[in-house]
């Protein structure tokens, strides 16, 4: 099959069947209260979704490459529109995507924060760099304490800090990470606890008692005052910390959730903004 052809016999499913199965593994109720989730462009034909392409970010290059693979559903973890616009023009770029979306019969859905607070999704990928006895969500749900923002780890045994940082590597595919060390901690410093949250979490870290802060970015004073509190930190880059559970979630996303009446397939263009030389 070429790049370009992702064609299949597949019936497919209308877009409110979509919906109804991805609000089943994690209902949009989930995300936070800031946050921006859903159906964000609607197509102007109901077709049958057949190809459904997985992205981090929703960037112009993906959305070439979404209409180039015959997808007509992306799924954004991070939400493409997030502020209100006040126009759709061609003049700014994530004003070009939803036209072209729209031109292309591209729907777009972001579950962003949904997806991170269910169980079995973002946070839950990330404590897996970790073998743990315990895992809880930092900012437990009341209707269901299973289920929130963040999760707090108890290892199964300590770790170096060392340890700590090859085994996220491992985990995330990731070539290099960043450490942050707490005061008077070596390399060979070990943890028994560990609080992490994708993306940017210091609103979910901050005040944590944690051995270890697992997280995508921090801002330097946030580092400062983690490491001067006994608390060392690894950072991954924002996306970087997100972007993996993608490739896990695929087959799943398309045998259980979709029960294999859709393709899935993950972006080969979605990449981090920032490189390292």
């Amino acid at each position: 099959m070429a790049m370009g052809d992702q064609k299949n016999d597949l019936t497919g499913l209308m877009m409110n069947e979509v919906i109804t199965k991805l609000e089943k593994w994690a209902p949009l109720s989930l995300a936070e209260s800031w946050d921006n989730v859903g159906l964000l462009i609607e197509p102007t034909e109901d077709m049958p979704i057949k190809n459904v392409m997985l992205t981090n970010d929703l960037t112009e290059d993906v959305v070439q490459e979404a209409a180039q693979k015959n997808a007509n559903l992306v799924i954004t973890y991070h939400p493409n529109i997030f502020q209100g616009m006040k126009n759709v023009t061609r003049r700014n770029w994530k004003e070009r995507i939803v036209l072209d979306c729209i031109k292309n019969n591209i729907a777009v859905f972001s579950p962003h924060t949904s997806w991170d607070n269910v169980e079995g999704g973002v946070n839950d990928w990330l404590a897996d760099a970790f073998e743990f006895t315990e895992s809880k969500p930092i900012q437990p749900r009341i209707e269901n304490p299973k289920l929130g923002a963040g999760r707090s780890l108890v290892l199964k045994n300590p770790l170096t800090l060392m340890q700590a940082v090859e085994s996220i590597k491992k985990h995330t595919g990731l070539s290099h990470v960043r450490l942050a060390m707490a005061r008077g901690r070596n390399l060979e410093s070990t943890i028994n606890t560990v609080a992490l949250c994708a993306g940017s979490g210091i609103s979910v870290l901050r005040s944590v008692p944690a051995d270890l802060f697992f997280t995508g970015e921090m801002l330097h004073h946030d580092l400062l005052e983690a490491c001067q509190s006994g608390t060392s930190v690894i950072l991954t880059n924002h996306s970087d910390s997100e972007r993996g559970f993608l490739d896990d979630f695929q087959e799943h996303l398309e045998k259980v959730v979709f029960d294999c009446q859709v393709k899935v397939f993950v972006s080969k263009l979605d990449k981090d903004p920032l490189i390292t030389l």
